[in-house]
């Protein structure tokens, strides 16, 4: 689809007025507030989404930022976790946008799964690093010639507690996501010269990402539990505006 035009009233404070900001797994969740965020700031927004079963919930975001905010966007499907799904999102916005140039990247898109190490197998391995690593370095890789030149570029890595804190059944997921935390900082000094690159590690945040996880009831509240007894705040957080917040900061 072409770029939607922006039809909504611009808001007062709008410090990325003119900026184009891409942000995967965007349809929902944590992605879906960090583009709500950003469009609320004058944002222009590239939004991706994974699924088919997505497209009319991606679409009528896109619509509905659009029209509460004034701004202009595209929404690509692509599979973040295949080959050529991260190459193919840059290549629709260059093919929408004239003279592109990506201000900001948000690689929020992820999948968790849980599960001891008796209980690893291969495929999930595959997957989840495939989502999680091999995905944002293909996007970054694809996005390297459109990111400007005089370093008011910004990249956000969206990466999580599980990073860092060692939580139970989380081998493959908290190790593909220290794996993102240790690529931000390399490209954080590959980049100095064009874009900060950051990471950000949210606690627990109840959203879809832990339904599709193919998990039992009693897995997710126990995990929950686990990350709530190591969170400063001690409690669960159903809303996403801190990571929206985060991100606008960074």
């Amino acid at each position: 689809m072409e770029m939607e035009t922006a039809k909504g009233p611009p808001q007062c404070y709008r410090p990325l007025e003119g900026k184009v900001a891409l942000v995967t797994g965007a349809s929902r969740g944590i992605g879906a507030g960090i583009a709500r965020n950003l469009a609320s700031k004058g944002a222009k927004l590239i939004l991706n989404y994974t699924s088919p079963t997505s497209t009319q919930i991606c679409n009528d975001l896109a619509s509905q930022l659009t029209e509460a905010y004034g701004v202009q966007h595209i929404v690509v499907q692509a599979d973040m976790g295949s080959l050529s799904g991260p190459g193919y999102i840059i290549q629709t916005a260059v093919s929408k946008i004239p003279n592109l140039r990506l201000d900001i990247i948000v690689n929020n898109a992820g999948i968790l799964t849980v599960g001891n190490i008796s209980d690893c197998n291969m495929e999930d391995f595959d997957r989840v690093y495939s989502v999680n690593v091999r995905g944002p370095l293909l996007l970054m890789m694809a996005a390297l010639p459109y990111l400007p030149y005089d370093r008011s570029g910004r990249v956000v890595n969206v990466s999580s507690i599980s990073a860092t804190i060692g939580l139970l059944g989380q081998s493959i997921y908290g190790g593909s996501k220290a794996a993102l935390d240790a690529m931000t900082r390399s490209w954080a000094r590959e980049l100095a010269n064009r874009a900060t690159v950051n990471s950000i590690n949210p606690g627990p945040v109840i959203t879809d990402m832990w339904q599709t996880a193919d998990l039992t009831q009693s897995t997710v509240t126990n995990d929950v539990k686990a990350h709530v007894t190591l969170a400063p705040l001690a409690q669960v957080r159903r809303g996403i505006d801190d990571e929206g917040t985060a991100v606008k900061w960074l």
